[in-house]
């Protein structure tokens, strides 16, 4: 082997040790990051109130460093490989090439429609419209015809992320917490625990077998079984009205949970909603054993002032 080619495997060996030495894929990473587009540096996206107020963007929305799971695409590829054998506290810039963020202008997702198929009130250059399921911008009117550009608006930008890691997470609730936060945006009651529960288990071992056998257990139909104790590391989620009601959540609910899953090792994931006091039909609790049980009926419609006969009543019930 000459010198060159001994060095160059020695400079590898060296950058290997040093990714492997540093953050990895799996790594749950609070990031403080802006991107910008490369030509015109327009604000793309970013984590700092400061930037966001200067440039006059999202006033309802509060704005703080991001925690990743590096390795899930929470960012894009190339930004991901740059933070991966990095240390907390070191920063980076990276510029990520058109194709690989928002794709590269396509004049064919510029198409003339008719005016009809948009909105009254979005007829007019420059309004966000969804034709057909598809998002695009008006860019002129004319007559009856409109004019949309269907491309994302930074397609053919060249986008360059300049970030610093501020810290890892490895407390699990509040990787759990970070995880809701990244992937709907929520802030949801979690926690832990070790259930045991009783499963039936396929009995393999020969002595077992012989065993049930003996005892008559075993069955010439199916597999021998026995119940045994499980423990199930469980991950709970307290249920919100608002969870219920989250899109990303109604519809990719068992992704979610697999992620769940899978990034903190969980057996399962338990989504559990308590009821208060006083909820669903408690409030007629003194009407209801009446009705079944000899009551008295009369009295309980008079209490809730409904004029109904309680004889004709209590004949349609015996009916």
């Amino acid at each position: 082997m000459s010198d060159d080619s001994a060095a160059d495997e020695a400079d590898t060996e060296t950058e290997q040790d040093a990714e492997s030495s540093g953050l990895q894929d799996g790594d749950f990473v609070t990031v403080a990051y802006t991107a910008r587009t490369v030509d015109g540096g327009d604000l793309v996206d970013t984590t700092s109130q400061e930037v966001a107020d200067e440039e006059g963007v999202g006033e309802d929305q509060e704005f703080e460093p991001r925690t990743l799971v590096l390795g899930e695409g929470h960012v894009f590829p190339n930004v991901e490989q740059d933070i991966i054998g990095k240390e907390v506290g070191d920063e980076g810039s990276v510029v990520v090439p058109a194709a690989e963020a928002f794709g590269e202008y396509d004049d064919e997702q510029v198409r003339t429609i008719s005016a009809n198929k948009i909105d009254e009130d979005d007829r007019y250059p420059g309004a966000a419209v969804t034709v057909d399921g598809e998002q695009g911008y008006v860019e002129t009117i004319i007559g009856g015809r409109a004019r949309v550009d269907f491309n994302h608006p930074l397609a053919g930008e060249d986008v360059e992320y300049e970030y610093e890691i501020l810290d890892t997470v490895d407390d699990r609730e509040a990787r759990a917490e970070e995880l809701l936060d990244t992937l709907l945006g929520m802030d949801l009651d979690v926690w832990f625990q070790t259930d045991v529960e009783e499963e039936e288990e396929i009995v393999e071992d020969a002595e077992d077998l012989e065993e049930a056998a003996e005892e008559g257990d075993a069955e010439d139909d199916g597999p021998v079984t026995e119940t045994v104790e499980v423990e199930k590391d469980t991950l709970y989620i307290e249920a919100t009205p608002q969870l219920s009601m989250n899109q990303q959540w109604m519809f990719q609910k068992q992704q979610i949970a697999q992620q769940f899953v899978e990034l903190l090792g969980v057996d399962r994931v338990i989504v559990q909603e308590t009821l208060g006091e006083g909820s669903g039909m408690g409030g007629m609790g003194g009407m209801m054993p009446g009705m079944g049980g000899g009551g008295d009926v009369e009295d309980a419609l008079e209490d809730l002032d409904v004029d109904v006969d309680a004889d004709e009543l209590s004949e349609e019930l015996e009916e």
